[in-house]
């Protein structure tokens, strides 16, 4: 409880229990919300299952007026701080439970804003399973894993096996819930187990 208590109060951190990074992150997988959070876990898991070695830095934001700048918001980091939390050079994905572009205008001014790529809410939707909202959105575990993967350079050699994965899973993902009507049972009851 006293963690969460800190991690509230600054209004994002790295969550070290789900970080491997050791200080220098391949990857930062950034989230806000409680299914971006969720799907940014699962995401983590499967990239360390397909690429062991990755080194990724899970950032978790619940105040998004932590992301300007200190000259723009009481809440905002310094320069120095933020860069502490998402690099000033490494790919950022960060999964947001809101428009895409809100979190670019909050991170416009900062070092690393060519480097974040958000996956977001685009509108897109109908009456189907929680977890097929979040695949016609972008917003899913394995769209967040080949971002990253497409993202870290020395990766380069993996996009098109990555690539090929995902749309296997999608297609499957698609014929489960066709005939099942409900998530693929690794998707509904996972949990972080790390």
């Amino acid at each position: 409880m006293d963690a969460a208590v800190r991690h509230c109060t600054a209004g994002a951190s790295v969550w070290q229990w789900a970080s491997n990074d050791a200080g220098d992150p391949d990857v930062v997988m950034a989230c806000a919300g409680d299914v971006p959070t969720l799907e940014t876990l699962a995401a983590v898991t499967l990239l360390r299952a397909y690429v062991p070695d990755i080194r990724i830095r899970v950032v978790n934001v619940v105040d998004l007026m932590v992301l300007q700048p200190q000259s723009e918001h009481p809440h905002g980091l310094t320069e120095r701080e933020f860069d502490d939390l998402f690099s000033s050079d490494k790919p950022v994905i960060f999964a947001f439970h809101g428009y895409p572009a809100i979190i670019h205008k909050l991170t416009y001014r900062r070092r690393n804003h060519d480097n974040i790529h958000v996956r977001g809410y685009k509108e897109e939707g109908t009456t189907t399973t929680a977890f097929d909202m979040v695949v016609l959105n972008n917003l899913d575990r394995y769209q967040l894993a080949l971002d990253a993967i497409r993202r870290v350079p020395r990766l380069s050699a993996q996009i098109n096996e990555a690539t090929a994965r995902y749309w296997t899973t999608m297609e499957r993902h698609k014929l489960y819930i066709g005939e099942f009507g409900d998530d693929m049972p690794e998707v509904r009851d996972w949990r972080w187990t790390h």
